[in-house]
């Protein structure tokens, strides 16, 4: 059995991409994610691995495409303004099928903002983020394990499908200190699509890159990457129920609301009121079916999030999806604000309440 270690969630992503076969890291300091550069910074060079401080989140995002499209596994992360920078690169990677990890630890925003946790950087991410037609998986851990369990998930998951996959963490998620027990070193071959190794192969070069001045095929490109895409909804949905068969309502909530929404259940169950929980762990694909069916049984829904109002947007074309009529109700805190377990019990109740009166 492994051994259970403590460690920080950034620095558990930082160990569990190392483990998942990292060899390029480039990034850029920002809080509250300046400890995954700074644990890279030492474990990269020590294994004979790749590190670049880069000279911008810009140069670091192209760094780490330019670093993929040479078939090895790589690495970049930042925090929310700095994604934002990443964009232009992300969407690059993108239309170029070229599989890489990113890693976001959000902080409030627009613009600077501040350093503490938020959530609203889920329509940047479950959207694309950058121009043109394009998806990327998004995962969202909700504690320390989960750092690391997602990020070593994510290099796989861009391996199979050519794509740039997103670890969606807020600010707590990445600073809190948790036990956790950490995946197994793996050793993982180039990609047989790279570029570079023609001398040695005695292959044709290999040109990778996002540009088609054709419009008719691009469109092409564009809709057999689609056609993937259909196989990731088919296939990588995840998501966890928390005592929502029977619940008079569910609260839909993802990272550290999640967690809150544990402390509200527990309130909850002490007056007899019965709530469920469901966290979608894939922020995209998201679990439409998998919500849908709560609502299409006319329970209540309530959206937990620590923005304004993002992730309440799938919530209710999870519900138009079931054909159900149910009402969805939102907790938003943003600007940094985490919602208290008894700020979320209070909103079930008022929500519960509403229900009541309409009928």
């Amino acid at each position: 059995m492994s051994e259970k270690v403590l460690m920080k969630g950034n620095d558990a992503i930082s160990e569990a991409a190392i483990r998942a076969g990292c060899m390029a890291y480039f990034g850029y300091p920002i809080t509250p994610q300046n400890e995954i550069p700074a644990y890279m910074s030492r474990h990269m060079l020590e294994k004979g691995r790749v590190f670049i401080q880069a000279e911008s989140e810009i140069g670091a995002m192209i760094m780490v495409y330019g670093a993929a499209c040479s078939g090895i596994r790589a690495m970049t992360s930042s925090s929310s303004p700095g994604i934002s920078l990443k964009q232009e690169g992300l969407s690059y990677a993108a239309g170029a099928d070229v599989p890489l990890v990113l890693v976001n630890i959000n902080r409030g925003g627009p613009g600077l903002g501040n350093i503490a946790p938020a959530q609203s950087d889920y329509i940047q991410s479950t959207r694309g983020g950058g121009h043109g037609d394009y998806r990327c998986i998004v995962l969202a851990p909700k504690n320390v394990q989960e750092c690391a369990d997602f990020t070593y998930l994510a290099f796989d998951l861009a391996d199979k499908y050519r794509m740039p996959v997103i670890v969606h963490a807020d600010g707590l998620i990445g600073q809190m200190v948790e036990g956790l027990v950490l995946p197994p070193e793996k050793t993982v071959p180039k990609y047989e699509w790279s570029a570079g190794g023609m001398a040695k192969k005695k292959r044709e070069a290999i040109h990778i890159t996002s540009i088609e001045l054709v419009p008719e095929k691009l469109e092409a490109q564009t809709k057999a990457r689609f056609e993937r895409y259909e196989k990731v909804k088919a296939a990588e949905v995840r998501y966890e129920e928390n005592d929502c068969a029977d619940a008079d309502l569910v609260m839909v909530a993802f990272g550290t609301c999640a967690r809150v929404c544990l402390g509200a259940q527990k309130l909850a169950k002490k007056e007899g009121i019965k709530l469920g929980i469901f966290r979608p762990i894939s922020l995209w694909p998201f679990p439409f079916e998998a919500l849908g069916k709560f609502a299409s049984n006319g329970k209540p829904l309530l959206s937990v999030e620590m923005s304004e109002g993002q992730l309440v947007e799938d919530v209710k074309l999870a519900a138009y999806y079931a054909g159900s009529k149910s009402n969805i109700h939102l907790l938003g805190r943003s600007g940094g604000v985490i919602p208290t377990e008894e700020e979320v019990f209070d909103a079930c109740k008022k929500a519960l309440e509403k229900e009541k009166t309409s009928k």
